[in-house]
């Protein structure tokens, strides 16, 4: 005799085979002609995109084209970081309204931009970045009164913490 739980067991059971196929039928047919390129060149999905912009690129879209000044926001990063692939980077920048990181050194260097609400407690953050090789750290605030303020942090990333 078959209980409430096997027929509920069963259920699910089918539902979730069930919904598996459709999920990859459905990303499939979503992009059929990049699925070839994608698998007859898998090191071209590696490689940055051509139109990529570089950090003074990125910095001059943010501030509209406005320099900006050294100050206005506190930039928090090691000097050294043993792994790239997990660097802790924070900032302060009481009244900013935005915050753009940069990472001039990687392949595609737009890292995060922030953005403060009037209601926000405070205008900091941190997270964790991955490095490709040792560079700048840029961080660039748009300023209460609609000047920009930035600071630059050199990382020297070392592989295997050597030191070199």
């Amino acid at each position: 005799m078959i209980d409430r739980r096997e027929v509920l067991t069963s259920a699910v059971v089918a539902a979730a085979l069930a919904a598996v196929p459709l999920r990859a039928l459905a990303q499939t047919a979503a992009a059929p002609a990049a699925a070839p390129a994608a698998a007859a060149a898998p090191a071209a999905a590696a490689a940055p995109a051509a139109d990529a912009k570089t950090a003074d690129q990125l910095i001059a879209d943010f501030t509209g084209g406005a320099e900006a000044a050294e100050g206005g926001i506190t930039l928090t990063a090691p000097e050294i970081a043993e792994n790239g692939n997990t660097v802790p980077i924070s900032f302060d920048a009481p009244g900013a309204t935005s915050v753009l990181l940069v990472a001039s050194g990687n392949p595609s260097p737009e890292v995060a931009t922030f953005n403060f609400g009037e209601l926000a407690g405070s205008q900091a953050a941190s997270t964790r970045i991955r490095l490709a090789t040792t560079q700048d750290v840029i961080a660039v605030a748009k300023l209460p009164d609609g000047k920009f303020g930035k600071a630059t942090s050199n990382i020297k990333v070392t592989i295997g913490g050597c030191g070199g």
